[in-house]
């Protein structure tokens, strides 16, 4: 089957999704209010409050919730085959993943900038809010550190990425002074067009780093790097969001959008076949990436691309306290997501296309691929590896993880344009940058948020640490976030505990589904609720489903084994006490629906419209 027809169709779905469905909670749901003054202008202080153009944050917004969920998700969950991810991508997201960040995004402009825990603490209740911090920062935690890790392993030894997104730090360095304090609202133009040209000169000069003088200095270790990298989240989350995180993810989110924009110019002209069926025969579980089933494990493995409860953090983070018009939430909030759902099926589409075998070949571990082939040679046999391995430069059998088959299924599209057919190593090593470009400006962004809920939590004991201008407080509580995933990468730990991340997003996003809800239930237009009720009722039976199965068929029996016995202990508890903390805070919320609703009043004040 061609993937041209299928594109054409999906991009129609989510241009409909966003004309018709966005306008309709944005005008009848929530009732956005252009007049309405913003946190920006009322809590301005030049350092986190600070209205911005809303195209710049259109593009820190975009480039703090994409990250390697998008990109890696759907990968992984091809071995399913192309039929369940595509659907999930492309409904998931219109449905349920941008009404999320819509929804949340808005709330906590009207809440003056506040996180979805002290949202999630006066929509529902203290104990919901206290609730969702504790499970916000667990997240938060093995989030940044898988997404970290994910950077490390992509940039190390690699001279070439770790010169080319380094110089996009002292590029946004010098657009943020020159828009907005040597040419404060007149600036942007003239500051795009320079970060564009100095980022494109960083993609060329890059290849030149191996083997020249430079070559020490950018070529590093993964512990050098991880280093580096918690040096370079303390500073965007410490220093002043105008001077290096707007404009570094607004530099970022061109390369990232203007290579999706390619990727797809390149299906589209290319129009590649699916070499992966409409579906496998694991659908019912017994895959060797994957061994659960479909239901829920394909949902859950794609995460990021159709909903992910990480985005909530940002849209109640960094973003609500720069929007500087109220309407500005629609494009930035359900718009930016249904950008994210474009990466995810143009990634899908990029491993769908790959023979089979080499895909398979790819993403397991060579020991286990050659098991797998003994019992199934007609799926798992290779076509193209041999000569894919001899055209990137590097062997990608064994290369487990979505990256490298992913880069591979993008470097070959590219390839198959007219005049490109040379290209295939550059374009492949342009792909693994692109995907640590992708990584890292989630892992800035997703800092300074961990910043802002420490600083709440803590506050509600010793109320000056959380003020957002008491920089003792700020550098603290950054240096605690920074520390706890720079640990993880540090002693490799994460890799036990990233498995538990599908579930942990899922269950996040559900947490903010609910304090969605009960904003809707809250503001007198219970009619509505549906918006959110749909999507959380799946979100929620599917993910918890997922976690027991996880449990019980995964984690558990590994206690069994006193070698990986301390892991399925680690993985169990934690993977348990999120679902428990999920599980009450969705109660919590039911019943105080079931109050208001009942009674016709808001069982907690509402500072809506």
């Amino acid at each position: 089957m061609n993937t041209f027809p299928i594109i054409l169709l999906a991009l129609s779905v989510l241009t409909l999704g966003y004309r018709y469905y966005s306008k309709f909670i944005a005008t009848k749901v929530l009732g956005l209010d252009g007049n309405r003054t913003t946190p920006a202008h009322t809590n301005y202080d030049g350092q986190n409050y600070y209205p911005m153009s809303k195209w710049v944050l259109f593009g820190h917004h975009f480039a703090g919730i994409t990250g390697a969920g998008p990109l890696l998700g759907p990968v992984l969950a091809a071995q399913f085959g192309f039929l369940p991810g595509l659907i999930w991508l492309v409904i998931g997201v219109v449905m349920a993943g941008a009404v999320q960040d819509f929804i949340i995004l808005f709330a906590s402009v009207r809440r003056g900038g506040k996180s979805l825990a002290e949202i999630a603490r006066r929509e529902i209740s203290g104990f919901s809010g206290m609730t969702a911090a504790i499970a916000i920062l667990f997240v938060v935690v093995i989030a940044e550190a898988g997404l970290g890790l994910a950077v490390v392993n992509a940039l190390a030894d690699s001279g070439w990425g770790t010169f080319t997104i380094g110089m996009t730090i002292p590029l946004a360095l010098i657009m943020g002074v020159w828009m907005y304090k040597i040419r404060p609202g007149k600036g942007t133009k003239e500051a795009t067009i320079f970060g564009i040209i100095g980022l494109l000169a960083a993609v060329i000069l890059g290849k030149f780093i191996p083997g020249s003088f430079l070559a020490p200095y950018f070529t590093l270790d993964k512990n050098t790097l991880t280093v580096m990298l918690g040096l370079y989240a303390l500073a965007a989350s410490i220093l002043p969001v105008w001077l290096l995180l707007a404009p570094r993810d607004y530099l970022s989110s061109f390369m990232k959008i203007g290579t999706i924009g390619a990727l797809i110019l390149g299906v589209l002209w290319v129009r590649p076949d699916f070499q992966m069926p409409a579906l496998t025969q694991f659908t019912a579980g017994g895959g060797p990436i994957i061994p659960g089933p479909m239901f829920p494990f394909a949902f859950i493995t794609i995460a990021c691309g159709a909903i992910s409860g990480f985005h909530s953090l940002i849209s109640s983070g960094t973003t609500p306290k720069m929007i500087s018009n109220e309407l500005h939430t629609r494009p930035i909030g359900y718009g930016s997501m249904l950008m994210e759902g474009v990466v995810g099926i143009m990634a899908l589409i990029a491993a769908t296309s790959m023979w089979p075998g080499d895909y398979f070949a790819i993403n397991v571990p060579k020991a286990v691929y050659e098991q797998r082939l003994a019992q199934n040679p007609e799926l798992f046999q290779t076509r193209d590896l041999t000569r894919l391995s001899a055209e990137v430069g590097e062997d990608v059998q064994g290369r487990t993880g979505g990256a490298v088959s992913l880069a591979v299924g993008m470097a070959s599209i590219f390839s198959a344009i007219p005049g490109m057919a040379g290209l295939m190593s550059y374009w492949y090593h342009f792909a693994i940058m692109f995907e640590a470009l992708f990584i890292l400006t989630t892992i800035d962004a997703g800092t300074r948020v961990s910043r802002f809920i420490v600083q709440e939590f803590i506050g509600r004991f010793y109320a000056p640490f959380a003020r957002t201008d008491n920089l003792v407080a700020n550098v603290v509580a950054s240096c605690l976030v920074v520390f706890a995933w720079c640990y993880f990468i540090f002693t490799g730990s994460i890799d036990t505990i990233w498995p538990m991340f599908g579930i942990a997003n899922q269950l996040l996003a559900a947490i903010a589904l609910c304090v969605g809800t009960s904003l809707i239930i809250n503001s007198g237009r219970a009619k509505y609720a549906w918006v959110t009720i749909l999507p959380v009722s799946f979100l929620a039976s599917n993910t918890l489903w997922g976690g027991y199965l996880s449990i019980t068929t995964n984690y558990w029996p590994k206690t069994k084994v006193p070698a990986t016995a301390t892991i399925g202990y680690v993985d169990s508890i934690c993977t348990g006490a999120m679902m428990v903390l999920a599980f009450m805070i969705i109660v919590d919320s039911v019943t105080r629906w079931y109050r208001t609703i009942s009674t016709g009043t808001p069982v907690v004040e509402y500072a809506g419209d």
